[in-house]
């Protein structure tokens, strides 16, 4: 008899034949709307194993429905939409799918970094908007990127791929971790400090560590008045590690000159949030592994990982 599972959203169909072939699959049918709760709730008491998005809170009342579930696969590095203790606590396993996406976000974080600093988003309205009238010498001018100093927080696969492109642009990269990695620093010639040396001396602070409950407002009042009044902020990694209100209020009083955003507190971000009214924001609609290839390689492997806890394997990818 083949397992059941569910899947939160609609796949490509390579993908939803690869998981037909061993179990019996249902599927919410829709790829730009998520799955309601109640829709989740009620599919989740008869399933082997789930397949979801981050746009899913799989929390300990959704876990307890799950009688059967085996396992939760979760199509995305980050997994703070998951109660994972829940989980554990009921013998659940969950998965996730890193690796695949590591230089897709980081080619992502970069351009995000390039565009806040140069003004692009803003400038190419500028001329949309039919504003470009002549040429001035100090009209739209930006940040140098080449042979600034970049700040990483959080030096995982992305930081490192990161820190990488950096050195293209002859770019001085100071990092801050959980622990020092010196055999990574000597290899990419890139320095450990405090957090408090970072945020003072970088022109770029890429914000890409997990988000927990230690990182949680990471990023506040306090540390963006450390920052340069020339810097640029770019958060990739998840949102809520920085405080929005206290980056607002950093941006309009011209505590730091720039952000670049691909992640937010409140996933869709509402069309009047704060931080859409300012010119020297660059906000993206959370898309870090957003091309072709890295999502269906997401796909892929989020397949793989459930089948693998189905078949009685221990997922290469499981989340501890």
């Amino acid at each position: 008899m083949k397992p059941k599972i569910y899947i939160s959203r609609k796949l490509p169909e390579p993908i939803v034949s690869r998981l037909a072939e061993v179990c019996e699959v249902k599927m919410w049918d829709k790829e730009e709307e998520p799955v309601p709760r109640e829709i989740l709730e009620k599919e989740i008491q008869d399933v082997d194993g789930l397949y979801c998005l981050l746009t899913e809170t799989i929390d300990r009342p959704l876990l307890e429905l799950g009688t059967r579930l085996k396992i939760v696969s979760n199509m995305a590095v980050g997994y703070n939409n998951i109660d994972v203790a829940a989980a554990n606590e009921k013998g659940i396993m969950v998965t996730n799918t890193p690796g695949v996406l590591t230089e897709t976000t980081a080619d992502l974080t970069f351009a995000l970094l390039m565009a806040a600093s140069r003004r692009l988003v803003e400038a190419s309205d500028y001329l949309r908007e039919g504003n470009w009238k002549t040429w001035s010498p100090m009209q739209l001018t930006g940040q140098d990127i080449y042979g600034a100093t970049l700040g990483i927080f959080g030096l995982g696969r992305i930081g490192e791929a990161l820190a990488r492109r950096a050195s293209g642009f002859d770019m001085k990269v100071y990092y801050h971790n959980r622990s020092r990695k010196p055999e990574v620093e000597e290899q990419l010639g890139i320095e450990y400090v405090d957090k408090g040396k970072l945020l003072r001396k970088s022109d770029f602070v890429c914000v890409l560590m997990p988000f927990t409950p230690e990182t949680k407002n990471y990023i506040g009042a306090e540390e963006l008045s450390l920052m340069k009044p020339t810097a640029v902020l770019v958060n990739t990694a998840r949102g809520g590690i920085v405080n929005e209100e206290a980056l607002y209020q950093a941006l309009i009083k011209g505590v730091i000159w720039g952000a670049g955003i691909d992640v937010f507190e409140e996933e869709p971000l509402r069309t009047d949030h704060p931080l859409l009214s300012l010119p020297n924001v660059v906000a993206l609609p959370h898309i870090g592994s957003a091309s072709v290839n890295t999502r269906l390689k997401m796909a892929s492997l989020a397949a793989e990982n459930l089948l693998q806890g189905l078949q009685g394997e221990t997922p290469e990818n499981l989340v501890k």
